[in-house]
């Protein structure tokens, strides 16, 4: 089965913004952006579309054409950073901030979530899809989860997975 992870389009975010789960809004490119995105799924025949109810991928769904078949998983949205949700990185005032930095893969953000909390999600829906008998699967969602799935599939390790990042409208193809 082959997954296309599609990233979801520019954010219209001050640089350094914590955003993780919010709803933020979009760049005023994204009409530009979504019509790449839309132009290199065109002619393929997904079994299967699923998305982040999150907005920008919500909305980046329906651009691709993509209404009424799109299964909305909770699993899919990005990771939670809980109290510093759009706050700027450099001026989270947090004790935990610092023990977040040294150990990201299991310390949560204070009231959200770890890497591997993030990952542990992602991987149980990964397990679902791959019992089904689907030959290609659109996935629209976000980085982080991008990344998780590329450990799933052996691409990556927990420790390496943020070495890169998946640009705003890039499509990871991966194989499970």
């Amino acid at each position: 089965m082959k997954l296309y992870l599609i990233r979801h389009t520019s954010v219209d975010v001050p640089q350094g913004t914590c955003y993780g789960q919010s709803n933020v809004p979009l760049k005023s490119t994204f009409e530009e952006e979504a019509e790449v995105v839309k132009q290199k799924l065109k002619g393929i025949e997904f079994d299967a579309v699923y998305s982040s109810p999150l907005s920008r991928c919500r909305k980046l769904a329906r651009y691709c054409g993509f209404q009424d078949d799109v299964q909305w998983i909770d699993r899919l949205k990005e990771m939670y950073f809980g109290e510093w949700e759009m706050m700027n990185w450099d001026h989270i005032d947090d004790e935990n901030i610092e023990s977040w930095y040294e150990n990201w893969i299991h310390q949560p953000a204070t009231g959200g979530e770890s890497f591997k909390m993030l990952y542990d999600r992602v991987a149980s829906l990964l397990d679902e899809i791959k019992k089904e008998d689907y030959k290609n699967v659109a996935i629209f969602t976000h980085g982080g989860v991008i990344n998780c799935a590329k450990v799933y599939t052996g691409d990556s390790t927990l420790e390496n997975a943020f070495d890169t990042v998946p640009a705003y409208g890039e499509i990871v193809c991966l194989n499970i």
